[in-house]
């Protein structure tokens, strides 16, 4: 039992719980709303994350909270959860069964745990500071691919391409460098394929915080290395991350810098 696991273990009950709501509206044609040209919003993402906000709040008054649909309780607290209560609603709204309940806690400016949770395949991970990651109960550690020529890489793509091309050169450059590359349309389930050796690499620019905050923590504790694109140390404030396994971390990053 680690210093923080309370909070994990709370995080862990709520994901389930906000889970069985994504599952329950996974078949049903609920309304969509759209907040940009090609950024959706469903009524399960409010309904999801009002719950967790609702349990994790009253578990933990003194906490503060951060979330993608608007939710912003920030009052300087020592702890901050950062969620999303829906990673991967395009995939959601077209029955597409990987998408997921994301979690994860901060201690200061340290990521100190994450839940991740993908109710449709029943997967779980999380991992909590110092103490390693897990996947359904079962330690978890990154692969052992050190060659990125040999690599299954990952990657997603921001709300606005069509007006800015953001990843095309660099998903482009990937694919003539690595065995293939896969855009499951989750960056924090991409960062958990990462923790579990599923794929060797992830990389992804315009992110949000709760995109990384759970699977940046889960990728760290499974042996992983996360970093921004110069390499630098995780922020999950800052929009860019590159996650591997550590031995193809530099290859990784020449090629995002046009070296290779």
């Amino acid at each position: 039992m680690g210093q923080y696991s309370i909070y994990l273990d709370a995080a862990k009950e709520v994901a389930r719980e906000a889970g069985e709501i994504l599952r329950r509206d996974f078949f049903k044609a609920g309304e969509i709303f759209f907040k940009g040209e090609v950024n959706l919003v469903t009524a399960t993402d409010t309904e999801s994350q009002d719950l967790i906000f609702d349990r994790l709040s009253k578990s933990f008054p003194g906490h503060d909270f951060l979330a993608e649909e608007g939710l912003k309780e920030l009052s300087g607290a020592e702890f901050r959860w950062v969620f999303d209560p829906l990673d991967g609603t395009t995939n959601f709204a077209h029955r597409f069964p990987v998408f997921c309940v994301s979690l994860g806690l901060q201690r200061g400016k340290e990521l100190v745990g994450g839940v991740v949770y993908n109710p449709m395949s029943e997967e779980m991970f999380w991992a909590e500071r110092d103490e390693g990651a897990f996947f359904n109960g079962r330690p978890i550690r990154v692969s052992k691919i050190d060659d990125l020529n040999k690599g299954l890489v990952a990657t997603g793509f921001p709300y606005d391409i069509r007006e800015t091309k953001a990843n095309m050169r660099h998903h482009d450059a990937f694919l003539l460098r690595t065995q293939a590359v896969r855009r499951c349309g989750s960056a924090a389930i991409d960062l958990c394929y990462v923790a579990c050796g599923r794929f060797d690499g992830f990389w992804e620019m315009k992110l949000s915080p709760w995109d990384t905050a759970a699977g940046a923590v889960i990728v760290a504790e499974a042996g992983g290395c996360v970093t921004d694109f110069k390499g630098g140390p995780v922020d999950i404030y800052h929009p860019e991350v590159v996650a591997s396994n550590g031995l193809i971390h530099q290859a990784m990053l020449d090629v995002l810098d046009g070296r290779r």
